[in-house]
């Protein structure tokens, strides 16, 4: 299995619900990705994250089980990276001014040498740090 990105929350779901709020640029990282039978990465954090927004009502009560059958899916272009201790320690390198928000700063430091890093909100997709 190849990564070819990593995504946030935010990418992950706007995608998985063909959100017009997902940018160009993003949207077509993955469906290249898709194409070429390559992964998108999402972190256990992004899990944990959409169960909380769930409790708040700002996502549909069926999103976490939605996402949850998308990573469950062998052909689906999404696959889990686990939150491991080491990605925890390597947030230590990240600064909290630079980048605020833990999940985001989770994302940032998960394994990868040769993938970008999707972020919906910003629209960015960047290389790896």
């Amino acid at each position: 299995m190849t990564i070819a990105a990593v995504a946030d929350t935010h990418a992950a779901l706007w995608h998985l619900f063909d959100d017009a709020r997902l940018s160009a640029a993003a949207g077509a990282v993955i469906a290249e990705a898709a194409t070429a039978r390559r992964k998108i990465a999402i972190s256990t954090i992004s899990l944990a994250e959409v169960v909380y927004l769930v409790e708040k009502n700002r996502l549909p009560s069926s999103a976490y089980e939605e996402l949850m059958q998308a990573l469950g899916e062998p052909e689906h272009v999404f696959t889990e990276a686990v939150l491991t201790a080491s990605v925890v320690r390597a947030m230590l390198r990240v600064s909290r001014t630079e980048v605020p928000d833990m999940p985001d700063r989770i994302v940032a430091q998960l394994p990868s040498t040769s993938m970008s890093r999707l972020s919906a909100v910003t629209g960015a997709s960047a290389p790896p740090a």
